[in-house]
Protein backbone atom coordinates (compact mmCIF):
# COMPACT_ATOMS: atom_id res chain seq x y z
CA UNK A 1 0.00 0.00 0.00
CA UNK A 2 1.37 3.38 -0.98
CA UNK A 3 1.71 6.26 1.47
CA UNK A 4 -1.06 8.10 -0.38
CA UNK A 5 -3.42 5.12 -0.14
CA UNK A 6 -2.71 4.76 3.56
CA UNK A 7 -3.39 8.47 4.15
CA UNK A 8 -6.66 8.25 2.22
CA UNK A 9 -7.71 5.19 4.20
CA UNK A 10 -6.87 6.92 7.48
CA UNK A 11 -8.79 10.01 6.34
CA UNK A 12 -11.82 7.85 5.59
CA UNK A 13 -11.59 6.21 9.01
CA UNK A 14 -11.42 9.62 10.73
CA UNK A 15 -14.37 10.90 8.68
CA UNK A 16 -16.50 7.86 9.58
CA UNK A 17 -15.55 8.31 13.24
CA UNK A 18 -16.61 11.97 13.18
CA UNK A 19 -19.96 11.11 11.59
CA UNK A 20 -20.60 8.16 13.93
CA UNK A 21 -19.71 10.25 16.99
CA UNK A 22 -21.92 13.15 15.87
CA UNK A 23 -24.76 10.75 15.26
CA UNK A 24 -24.33 9.07 18.65
CA UNK A 25 -24.16 12.39 20.47
CA UNK A 26 -27.23 13.71 18.61
CA UNK A 27 -29.22 10.56 19.38
CA UNK A 28 -28.27 10.80 23.07
CA UNK A 29 -28.55 14.55 23.67
CA UNK A 30 -29.99 16.20 20.56
CA UNK A 31 -28.36 18.13 17.76
CA UNK A 32 -27.78 21.20 19.94
CA UNK A 33 -25.23 19.13 21.87
CA UNK A 34 -23.23 18.44 18.69
CA UNK A 35 -20.47 21.02 18.46
CA UNK A 36 -17.05 20.75 16.90
CA UNK A 37 -15.50 21.25 20.34
CA UNK A 38 -17.45 18.34 21.87
CA UNK A 39 -16.77 16.15 18.84
CA UNK A 40 -13.07 16.92 19.01
CA UNK A 41 -13.01 16.02 22.69
CA UNK A 42 -14.90 12.76 22.17
CA UNK A 43 -12.82 11.50 19.27
CA UNK A 44 -9.58 12.92 20.67
CA UNK A 45 -8.65 14.97 17.64
CA UNK A 46 -8.16 18.70 17.45
CA UNK A 47 -10.84 20.97 16.05
CA UNK A 48 -8.62 21.79 13.04
CA UNK A 49 -8.62 18.05 12.19
CA UNK A 50 -12.44 18.10 12.20
CA UNK A 51 -12.41 21.18 9.99
CA UNK A 52 -10.08 19.42 7.57
CA UNK A 53 -12.94 16.94 6.97
CA UNK A 54 -16.03 19.11 7.39
CA UNK A 55 -16.38 22.88 7.19
CA UNK A 56 -18.70 22.80 10.17
CA UNK A 57 -21.74 21.30 11.79
CA UNK A 58 -23.89 21.80 8.70
CA UNK A 59 -21.69 19.47 6.65
CA UNK A 60 -21.63 16.93 9.47
CA UNK A 61 -25.44 16.98 9.55
CA UNK A 62 -25.38 16.45 5.78
CA UNK A 63 -23.07 13.46 6.13
CA UNK A 64 -25.35 11.94 8.79
CA UNK A 65 -28.34 12.56 6.51
CA UNK A 66 -26.69 10.77 3.59
CA UNK A 67 -25.79 7.81 5.80
CA UNK A 68 -29.34 7.75 7.14
CA UNK A 69 -30.84 7.88 3.64
CA UNK A 70 -28.83 4.82 2.64
CA UNK A 71 -29.95 2.99 5.79
CA UNK A 72 -33.57 3.95 5.26
CA UNK A 73 -33.51 2.79 1.64
CA UNK A 74 -32.13 -0.57 2.75
CA UNK A 75 -34.75 -0.89 5.51
CA UNK A 76 -37.59 -0.07 3.11
CA UNK A 77 -36.37 -2.54 0.51
CA UNK A 78 -35.90 -5.27 3.10
CA UNK A 79 -39.40 -4.75 4.45
CA UNK A 80 -41.07 -4.69 1.04
CA UNK A 81 -39.12 -7.63 -0.36
CA UNK A 82 -40.52 -9.86 2.37
CA UNK A 83 -44.13 -8.87 1.55
CA UNK A 84 -46.33 -10.64 -0.98
CA UNK A 85 -48.34 -8.45 -3.36
CA UNK A 86 -48.79 -4.67 -3.69
CA UNK A 87 -51.09 -4.18 -0.65
CA UNK A 88 -48.72 -6.01 1.66
CA UNK A 89 -45.70 -4.19 0.20
CA UNK A 90 -47.28 -0.75 0.73
CA UNK A 91 -48.22 -1.66 4.30
CA UNK A 92 -44.71 -2.97 4.96
CA UNK A 93 -43.23 0.19 3.45
CA UNK A 94 -45.34 2.48 5.65
CA UNK A 95 -44.51 0.52 8.79
CA UNK A 96 -40.79 0.39 7.97
CA UNK A 97 -40.67 4.13 7.25
CA UNK A 98 -42.42 5.06 10.49
CA UNK A 99 -40.31 2.58 12.47
CA UNK A 100 -37.12 4.08 11.01
CA UNK A 101 -38.21 7.55 12.15
CA UNK A 102 -38.92 6.27 15.67
CA UNK A 103 -35.66 4.27 15.96
CA UNK A 104 -33.44 7.03 14.55
CA UNK A 105 -34.86 10.41 15.63
CA UNK A 106 -31.65 12.42 15.28
CA UNK A 107 -30.85 10.85 11.92
CA UNK A 108 -34.41 11.49 10.75
CA UNK A 109 -34.05 15.13 11.81
CA UNK A 110 -30.75 15.38 9.92
CA UNK A 111 -32.45 13.97 6.84
CA UNK A 112 -35.61 16.06 6.85
CA UNK A 113 -35.66 18.79 9.50
CA UNK A 114 -32.17 20.28 9.70
CA UNK A 115 -30.08 22.13 7.16
CA UNK A 116 -27.37 19.74 6.05
CA UNK A 117 -26.64 21.72 2.90
CA UNK A 118 -28.10 18.99 0.68
CA UNK A 119 -30.20 19.59 -2.41
CA UNK A 120 -33.49 17.72 -2.65
CA UNK A 121 -35.51 17.19 -5.81
CA UNK A 122 -32.80 18.68 -7.99
CA UNK A 123 -30.20 17.56 -10.49
CA UNK A 124 -27.48 17.87 -7.84
CA UNK A 125 -29.33 15.79 -5.26
CA UNK A 126 -26.82 13.32 -3.79
CA UNK A 127 -27.24 9.70 -4.82
CA UNK A 128 -28.22 8.35 -1.37
CA UNK A 129 -31.18 10.76 -1.26
CA UNK A 130 -32.22 9.80 -4.78
CA UNK A 131 -31.97 6.13 -3.83
CA UNK A 132 -34.12 6.60 -0.72
CA UNK A 133 -36.82 8.17 -2.89
CA UNK A 134 -36.40 5.35 -5.41
CA UNK A 135 -36.98 2.84 -2.59
CA UNK A 136 -40.34 4.52 -1.96
CA UNK A 137 -41.16 4.78 -5.66
CA UNK A 138 -40.44 1.09 -6.35
CA UNK A 139 -43.37 0.08 -4.17
CA UNK A 140 -45.67 3.08 -4.42
CA UNK A 141 -45.40 3.30 -8.19
CA UNK A 142 -47.22 -0.04 -8.33
CA UNK A 143 -50.33 1.44 -6.71
CA UNK A 144 -50.38 4.99 -8.07
CA UNK A 145 -53.41 4.26 -10.20
CA UNK A 146 -54.36 4.95 -13.78
CA UNK A 147 -53.54 8.43 -14.97
CA UNK A 148 -51.56 9.28 -11.83
CA UNK A 149 -47.86 10.03 -12.21
CA UNK A 150 -46.01 7.50 -9.98
CA UNK A 151 -43.48 10.08 -8.80
CA UNK A 152 -46.18 12.55 -7.84
CA UNK A 153 -48.13 9.86 -5.98
CA UNK A 154 -44.95 8.82 -4.18
CA UNK A 155 -44.33 12.44 -3.10
CA UNK A 156 -47.85 12.73 -1.66
CA UNK A 157 -47.63 9.39 0.14
CA UNK A 158 -44.16 10.24 1.45
CA UNK A 159 -45.41 13.62 2.68
CA UNK A 160 -48.19 11.82 4.54
CA UNK A 161 -45.73 9.40 6.14
CA UNK A 162 -43.45 12.28 7.08
CA UNK A 163 -46.37 14.14 8.61
CA UNK A 164 -47.35 11.13 10.68
CA UNK A 165 -43.77 10.58 11.82
CA UNK A 166 -43.20 14.23 12.68
CA UNK A 167 -46.51 14.85 14.44
CA UNK A 168 -46.24 11.63 16.43
CA UNK A 169 -42.67 12.38 17.53
CA UNK A 170 -43.68 15.90 18.53
CA UNK A 171 -46.46 14.54 20.74
CA UNK A 172 -49.13 16.16 18.58
CA UNK A 173 -50.85 12.82 17.94
CA UNK A 174 -51.66 10.21 20.59
CA UNK A 175 -49.03 7.46 20.41
CA UNK A 176 -51.48 4.58 20.87
CA UNK A 177 -53.00 4.92 17.40
CA UNK A 178 -49.78 4.99 15.36
CA UNK A 179 -50.33 1.55 13.82
CA UNK A 180 -53.95 2.33 12.90
CA UNK A 181 -52.92 5.64 11.29
CA UNK A 182 -50.47 3.80 9.05
CA UNK A 183 -53.14 1.28 8.08
CA UNK A 184 -55.64 4.03 7.36
CA UNK A 185 -53.12 5.86 5.21
CA UNK A 186 -52.49 2.72 3.19
CA UNK A 187 -56.18 1.87 2.89
CA UNK A 188 -57.36 5.34 1.87
CA UNK A 189 -54.47 6.92 0.02
CA UNK A 190 -53.18 3.89 -1.79
CA UNK A 191 -56.75 2.72 -2.54
CA UNK A 192 -55.81 -0.93 -2.48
Amino acid sequence: MSVQERKERERGVRERLIVATARELAEQQGWDAVTTRRLAERIEYSQPVLYSHFRGKREIIGAVALEGAAEMAAALRAATSAADGPPARVTALARAYLAFAVRNPAVYDAMFQLDGGLAFAAEETPEPLKDAFAALLETLGEVAGDGVHPGLFTEVFWASLHGLATLTRAGRLPPGDAERRAELLVERLAVL
